[in-house]
């Protein structure tokens, strides 16, 4: 038997909560997700119970990707209502996950964060920031983004400093403010353990 909660295993097989908020193409992205999760916990030799989460992750981090934004801000901690709409998701998606009765905090902490990146992230958090930035379908630079899929998940701590760098790139180049939690988990990855 299980010891992953109910929500979690129906998620793993595709099958959304019924206050989902996505259209088709949201969910083939999803699906592109949940694919690159479950083939990176089963190269890892992950059990069963441990592949099917890191499935359910890749289903649900955009669980509330299409909702209107203003309408999930007040449903977020304070700490979240100053995000930008495009991102509020993940931190909802993840109160909403907790209220339905899951209680795995890393899970959680990996779809709070799917977007931003945190220093907290255990490997199910990276392979969820990565698997969402390097899903096959992304149009922006396909080739580099296939040469680190193919590096996923023997070198994740490598691959997920790239991505991390890119964006941090990305957005200082637009004039936009870095996130806290998108620094701190860089410097998780560049700074030698102490």
């Amino acid at each position: 038997m299980s010891g992953l909660h109910p929500l979690v295993l129906a998620a793993a097989e595709g099958d959304l909560p019924d206050w989902a908020q996505v259209g088709k193409a949201r969910r083939r992205h999803m699906k592109r997700v949940a694919k690159l999760m479950k083939t990176w916990a089963q190269a890892r030799g992950e059990h069963e119970d441990e592949v099917r989460r890191w499935k359910a992750a890749g289903w649900l981090h955009d669980v509330l990707r299409e909702a209107d934004p203003e309408a999930l801000r007040p449903q977020v901690p304070e700490a979240f209502r100053d995000l930008p709409g495009r991102i509020l998701h993940g931190p909802a998606a993840a109160e909403r996950l907790a209220a339905e009765g899951v209680d795995d905090e890393p899970f959680l902490h990996a779809i709070r964060y799917h977007t931003l990146g945190h220093p907290g992230f255990d490997d199910l958090g990276k392979a969820l920031y990565a698997a969402d930035f390097l899903e096959p379908k992304r149009r922006l630079r396909p080739k580099w983004r296939a040469r680190l899929r193919e590096r996923m998940p023997e070198d994740m701590d490598a691959v997920v400093r790239d991505i991390v760098g890119e964006r941090i790139r990305h957005l200082i180049k637009r004039g936009r403010p870095v996130r806290d939690e998108t620094l701190g988990l860089w410097n998780a990855l560049v700074e030698p353990e102490r």
